[in-house]
């Protein structure tokens, strides 16, 4: 039966294809990508010549039909430009449209930044957060870092070298004194991790090149319980702020920062205060 094989591609050493991914690739139709030039070095580098088509988000409203008309009668491989399609990288909406249409999608397995970055972290990988690319506004980054205060699972992201130190500025100002590991350029030439605190990543990347997967340890105390003392004290805070003149964002982040609670809690804090 035709078939959609999401296929896991290096994230930068072309020997880590799999031969497995190597044969799926030579024997479907077509192959939908997200980026046709760095898909078709990779096809050149092993004699590959399947037709290539391009995946992405602008396009995938009408390349979508075309490509479950091809699946009627022969496989379909899917691609991202680097790593596992689906994870922060386009490819969802076709796998579901697949799935719904009664399609046999199957996993063949590849390289991955985030669980390279993660065996290779030190910190604890039972269990991790990865919460995918990280928002390009300073006030939607310091709102998701505060609302992972108290996580206390290890927090795996994904960041571009252009704002990388707005990040982790960002971090610092939240997360205070965290460790961190900063992978660079996994696999590649010029990888490079470096282990330590936020402020120390801080003051290492003043020249930030390539593609960063950022490990951060998580919190190692348990959240504040959310008791009838600590919603006093945190009122009798906004207002202490309030009267310094601080506005409800300002002092609602102060407080946010300070007690752990989440942000929609101090925020109705602060209006009953306005009552």
């Amino acid at each position: 039966m035709p078939t959609l094989y999401v296929v896991g591609t290096p994230i930068g050493n072309m020997e880590d294809m799999s031969s497995r991914a190597l044969r799926v690739l030579r024997d479907v139709e077509v192959i939908a990508t997200e980026d046709t030039r760095t898909t078709k070095k990779l096809l050149t580098h092993y004699d590959i010549h399947t037709k290539l088509t391009s995946f992405q988000e602008h396009n995938a409203p009408a390349r979508i039909p075309q490509l479950l008309g091809i699946l009627e009668e022969n496989d379909v491989a899917l691609v991202t430009e680097a790593g596992t399609p689906g994870v922060s990288d386009p490819g969802v909406s076709l796998v579901a449209a697949a799935g719904n249409a009664g399609v046999p999608v199957v996993s063949v397995p590849g390289p991955s930044s985030v669980t390279a970055a993660v065996s290779i972290s030190g910190f604890p990988g039972e269990r991790f957060n990865f919460i995918g690319f990280l928002p390009r506004r300073k006030g939607d980054r310091k709102r998701l870092f505060e609302s992972l205060a108290n996580e206390q699972q290890t927090i795996v992201a994904l960041e571009s070298p252009h704002r990388i130190k707005a990040s982790l500025a960002d971090m610092v100002e939240v997360w205070q004194t965290r460790r961190i590991a900063v992978c660079r350029e996994l696999t590649k030439i010029h990888e490079e991790v470096f282990r330590g605190t936020l402020q120390a990543a801080l003051d290492y990347f003043q020249e930030p090149r390539g593609e960063f997967t950022l490990v951060i340890e998580g919190a190692t105390s348990k959240p504040p319980t959310d008791t009838e003392s600590t919603r006093s004290s945190a009122k009798e805070e906004l207002l202490r702020l309030k009267s310094q003149g601080l506005g409800a964002k300002e002092a609602v982040a102060v407080v946010v920062k300070s007690t752990g609670m989440p942000r929609k809690v101090v925020y109705a804090l602060w209006l009953e205060n306005q009552a």
